[in-house]
């Protein structure tokens, strides 16, 4: 249904932006998504932040990998360029359109599963090469399109819908991310939308890449062993022609909370984590401090949110490669292609 495009039918009174356009305008497709996912809150918040940012659809990129996570990009500023790519592979997309393109707006959209295991490397050399580009997690801890086997994001001692065990440390996107030097690491909820939003606006305006992981639960994996009215239990009591699942409905998982406060917040499985947002006297520029802050209130059971780091000072991928001024997509043959004696002088450097 993401093909099917939403109503143009808008209030008269909606606010309009620099471009006088409302964040109608920045809508996409009809979400395909478990209802309460909290995919489609980040997409909420992804519209409102670009819409407030006033930023022309045309010269907006949007991009993803393979999972629930990348099916965002198509419910969000349909009139915008977009590619979904293979898994994991998004980052190197993201790279040769930008190195072609820099003079637009790059936002890419992965999960958990997408860009902390099989697109791991990916990944890390987005980072090292400081790619100018809004990179989101939409973190939730399993790989909802295959049946919610545990990601590599997981926590010890989670338990998946069959009430095993994870018995595996979880690879902490923002940890990684602050010894591989990464210039702008946020991380958020789905839920908290006022913050989510001012994020995604900073992470726009950041120059490099600017990663948010964003805990997004998931909705559809609360069944459980023992249950006669499991997905599971049905299948293998039942001969049925076909198997259409049915996920009930769910509720938003909203949280509200100032800095500096901590929140502890249920799931829609019963189980609860604790956010703690990072108060004002935070410092985002220290990444030895945020390194051991985040280890500090992860030893409490905390999830800490907010701006977690940024570092304005460290040359983009296009400053390190000495590219033009002009993006590479505008420039003419002659000046692409300078000839046979650029040519041999370049290679006359590695001889």
């Amino acid at each position: 249904m993401s093909y099917i495009g939403k109503p143009k039918v808008a209030h008269p009174g909606l606010p309009r932006n620099e471009l006088n356009l409302t964040v109608r305008d920045y809508e996409g497709g009809m979400s395909t998504l478990c209802a309460g996912c909290g995919h489609d809150s980040i997409t909420g918040a992804i519209t409102q932040a670009i819409f407030e940012l006033s930023i022309p659809p045309h010269r907006l990129a949007k991009l993803s990998g393979i999972g629930c996570s990348s099916k965002t990009p198509a419910y969000f500023a349909s009139a915008s360029h977009g590619f979904n790519t293979v898994h994991g592979r998004m980052p190197s997309v993201v790279s040769g359109a930008n190195a072609a393109n820099k003079d637009l707006h790059y936002i890419g959209v992965s999960g958990d599963g997408d860009s902390l295991s099989i697109g791991l490397g990916q990944f890390m050399h987005a980072v090292r090469r400081n790619l100018n580009m809004l990179y989101i997690i939409e973190n939730n801890g399993v790989y909802g399109l295959t049946k919610g086997q545990f990601s590599a994001s997981a926590d010890v001692g989670s338990t998946a819908k069959k009430g095993e065990a994870n018995q595996q440390p979880p690879i902490d996107p923002v940890l990684t991310l602050l010894s591989m030097g990464a210039t702008y690491i946020a991380r958020s909820f789905s839920g908290d939308r006022e913050q989510l939003v001012t994020l995604i606006k900073a992470g726009l305006r950041h120059r490099g890449l600017a990663m948010i992981d964003v805990i997004s639960p998931c909705v559809t994996f609360n069944n459980h062993e023992g249950s006669t009215k499991s997905y599971e239990f049905t299948r293998e009591h039942a001969h049925a022609a076909n198997y259409p699942d049915f996920v009930p409905p769910a509720k938003e998982i909203r949280a509200d909370y100032a800095a500096g406060e901590a929140m502890p917040v249920e799931m829609h499985d019963g189980s609860r984590i604790v956010l703690r947002k990072a108060d004002g006297a935070y410092d985002p520029t220290d990444s030895v401090a945020a390194y051991q802050y985040i280890h500090k209130h992860r030893a409490l059971g905390e999830i800490v949110t907010g701006l977690i780091y940024i570092d304005e000072s460290k040359p983009e991928m296009h400053e390190l490669a000495n590219t033009p001024p002009e993006a590479l997509a505008t420039l003419p043959y002659a000046k692409l292609c300078p000839g046979k004696k650029a040519l041999a002088y370049i290679q006359g450097r590695y001889r």
